[in-house]
């Protein structure tokens, strides 16, 4: 299931005055690194020049319960690894594999 979006932006407190506006909410979590809504259990997340990862366009994360074994069923199917399994803080793992046509497809498991 799908539960995760993630923009990169270019302008943090810009966007964050869209996304406000767009979603009805303050955001849920407000940092310099990333900025987070919560619409009816939908993570929109902003993330200030693409993050560590260089993200270009926005990405869908896949909620798994197991992101290695997910990882390897992708992969066996013809994904491309790109970003492979890091923790991104309080046991959350996440990782990106591209599809045959190079979207990048989003993976996450929560602790």
């Amino acid at each position: 299931m799908i539960k995760t979006v993630l923009h990169p932006v270019s302008d943090l407190a810009a966007a964050k005055a869209v996304y406000s506006a767009l979603t009805g909410t303050a955001p849920q979590v407000d940092s310099t690194y990333y900025v987070g809504f919560d619409v009816d259990g939908q993570q929109i997340g902003l993330v200030p020049a693409g993050g560590p990862q260089g993200m270009t366009s926005p990405v869908a994360y896949w909620h798994v319960p197991d992101i290695e074994a997910k990882l390897a069923e992708v992969t066996a199917a013809g994904a491309t690894m790109q970003d492979p399994v890091r923790d991104v803080g309080g046991g959350r793992l996440v990782a990106t594999v591209t599809d045959p046509d190079g979207n990048v497809l989003g993976l996450m498991q929560d602790s």
